[in-house]
């Protein structure tokens, strides 16, 4: 597992993801690193046939044992306060990407990716998309070739039902993490 010890893990809404998500950050937890989770308005708010949003909240902090930062204001010191040496956000959508991409910071996943561009620490991307391969391939290929970002090697996911969709394998984000932590992105990023 990662060698990081202060990771920030920031959860979007893509919500069929969030079991494999605590598990991936269960795994990081145990690999020694002290995580500080982080949502985004629609994970920590809404309600979804795949749990309701405190329910997921009280999951992540029984990983963690921490409280997820749901605001702007908790997001924003995260770099000038060097609360932590890298940021996860898995599952990263489609949504997010396109406002990664554009330098949007109006969640707090968002503005805590630009807090922690400040100070030049890693972010690592685990897609979970069904348009990257579509609506989303732009934002996708833009931030690829941008500093600091690194993505989990990814995959179409079910190219029969759903030709457009990516999702990352999150058992490769320590692995992408360390990676990222030496300035290197993880070979291959298309995997499958």
């Amino acid at each position: 597992m990662t060698k990081t010890k202060r990771v920030v893990w920031a959860m979007c809404g893509s919500f069929c993801t969030f079991e494999k998500t605590l598990g991936a950050m269960e795994a990081m937890v145990r690999g020694g690193a002290q995580v500080l989770p982080l949502m985004s308005f629609n994970a920590a708010g809404l309600d979804t046939r795949f749990g309701t949003a405190e329910s997921w909240k009280e999951k992540v902090e029984a990983v963690t044992g921490r409280k997820p930062i749901e605001t702007l204001q908790g997001a924003e010191p995260l770099g000038p306060q060097n609360m932590a040496d890298a940021m996860v956000i898995a599952p990263c959508t489609g949504a997010t990407l396109a406002k990664l991409a554009a330098g949007i910071s109006d969640t707090p996943v968002t503005l805590g990716a630009k807090s922690m561009l400040r100070g030049a620490k890693p972010l690592v991307l685990a897609v979970s998309t069904n348009d990257g391969l579509a609506a989303s391939m732009e934002n996708l290929a833009r931030l690829i070739n941008r500093k600091n970002f690194y993505l989990v090697p990814f995959a179409q996911d079910d190219w029969l039902k759903k030709p457009a969709s990516l999702q990352s394998d999150y058992a490769l984000i320590g692995d992408t993490l360390e990676c990222a932590m030496r300035g290197r992105q993880l070979q291959p990023v298309l995997t499958g």
